[in-house]
């Protein structure tokens, strides 16, 4: 006696699942063992436990007058440092909205949106999946590599950075050191502070709701920073 077709079927569907599950299997071990070759900083060194408590940034120094006003600055990166408290809710609001919105929810890696990345990007829709820590740890302890397969080891570096970073800081203090070391595109202007003033001639703040957005946005790729004036 034959088999019927819907017996066939039936096998063909558990034969797939088998292939699926074995890949899947296969993609979750060659992972696990690449994170612990980059654990033991196989591939090269990771950040210390002094340097994530010290994180390093180049400062502008700044000329103040007898009224403490700025009259000038001198600098490699224009960058003045702010602390929270001196930054607007609506640059906050506006960051974990655009960048980061389970910012508050995750512990540096956000698994549920770096799947769904990867699924935009198999079906030719690119888009960003580094949460707002993971994006810290590349402005703090490395530059952009556009080698592919050393920008996949950098990924997995700053996925470990940023679960490191989160066990130091607490959640303002992270998008705080973000604000203000991350790069607003134009005149060589980084951190909330610079660029609150190269654009709007401000504080962080005093920006408004438009104010703030306009800024967040000119921190993802391609933005219009560069063609912006006040």
């Amino acid at each position: 006696m034959k088999p019927t077709k819907n017996k066939l079927a039936q096998q063909d569907i558990k034969r797939y699942n088998w292939y699926i599950w074995r890949f899947f299997i296969f993609c979750f071990s060659i992972l696990v063992v690449a994170l612990l070759l980059i654990a033991f900083q196989v591939f090269g060194p990771l950040p210390s436990f002094r340097e994530l408590e010290n994180p390093k940034s180049d400062q502008a120094s700044e000329v103040i007058s007898s009224d403490k006003q700025v009259i000038g600055k001198y600098y490699i990166k224009n960058r003045t440092s702010v602390t929270y408290k001196q930054i607007s809710p609506n640059v906050i609001n506006a960051l974990v909205a655009t960048e980061d919105s389970r910012f508050f929810e995750h512990s540096g890696i956000d698994f549920q949106r770096t799947f769904t990345i990867i699924l935009y990007n198999l079906v030719g829709k690119k888009q960003g999946g580094s949460t707002i820590t993971q994006q810290l740890a590349l402005n703090l302890f490395s530059e952009r590599s556009h080698n592919p397969f050393k920008r996949v080891v950098q990924k997995l570096q700053e996925w470990i950075t940023a679960v490191k970073l989160e066990r130091n800081y607490t959640k303002e203090e992270i998008l705080t050191l973000y604000l203000n070391t991350v790069d607003f595109g134009a005149y060589n202007t980084y951190g909330i502070s610079s660029a609150s003033r190269t654009y709007f001639a401000t504080t962080p703040d005093k920006l408004t709701a438009d104010q703030a957005a306009l800024l967040i946005g000119m921190i993802a790729p391609g933005a219009f920073a560069t063609e912006f004036s006040v």
